[in-house]
């Protein structure tokens, strides 16, 4: 049996303003004011965030720096140590209802892992929030500023790099079409795409 999934295309956002809106939609998907799960996608300007498992040694800079470069710092509730979010990146944030699945937290990390994106994930009640970051087309000399998931010398790599691709507003759209295909897939939703948020 299939299950409807709301997709919300964000656009750019501010990550405050995703923020906000994620914790509502999962304390509304919590208390049964919302009956379907949520996927919103969406990118934000130059940001730094830190999850619970952050290390001093993953922020070699002070965030003072981070913030003169022109990227916000945000420490949240996800799991995780730290990582970039930008211009040029995917970012998919699942509202889901883990009892209408698996009440599971590995389960869900092995469906919603891909190689190539970051996870951090946190789940109150059993909804989900936070998710993925998929590098398109970003730009990932901001990485050299962090210890992207407390990992000492990683690569970061973007699909436009690892595909050879300069036709950056198509591979987005494309990215943004197969990610949500993808994520429908895995999960057994029958996806629902209302008309861009303006």
């Amino acid at each position: 049996m299939t299950r409807p999934l709301e997709v919300r295309d964000l656009g750019r956002r501010p990550y405050a303003e995703a923020l906000e809106l994620q914790r509502e939609l999962r304390r509304r998907r919590a208390e049964r004011e919302l009956d379907h799960d949520v996927l919103l996608l969406t990118e934000h300007p130059p940001v730094v965030t830190l999850g619970r498992g952050t290390r001093t040694t993953s922020l070699p800079y002070p965030a003072a720096l981070l913030e003169r470069r022109g990227a916000e710092v945000f420490e949240v509730e996800r799991g995780g140590d730290v990582t970039f979010h930008g211009p040029g990146q995917l970012v998919g944030y699942p509202i889901v209802d883990l009892t209408g699945h698996r009440r599971d937290l590995h389960w869900y990390l092995r469906r919603l892992g891909r190689k190539i994106a970051s996870i951090g994930i946190h789940v109150k009640q059993w909804v989900t929030l936070h998710g993925f970051a998929l590098n398109v087309t970003t730009d990932l000399s901001w990485f050299d500023l962090i210890v992207p998931c407390g990992i000492e010398q990683v690569v970061m790599t973007s699909l436009a790099e690892e595909l050879l691709r300069e036709d950056h507003p198509a591979l987005e759209r494309e990215a943004r079409q197969a990610v949500m295909e993808a994520f429908a897939e895995v999960f057994g939703y029958e996806l629902v795409v209302p008309a861009p948020t303006p």
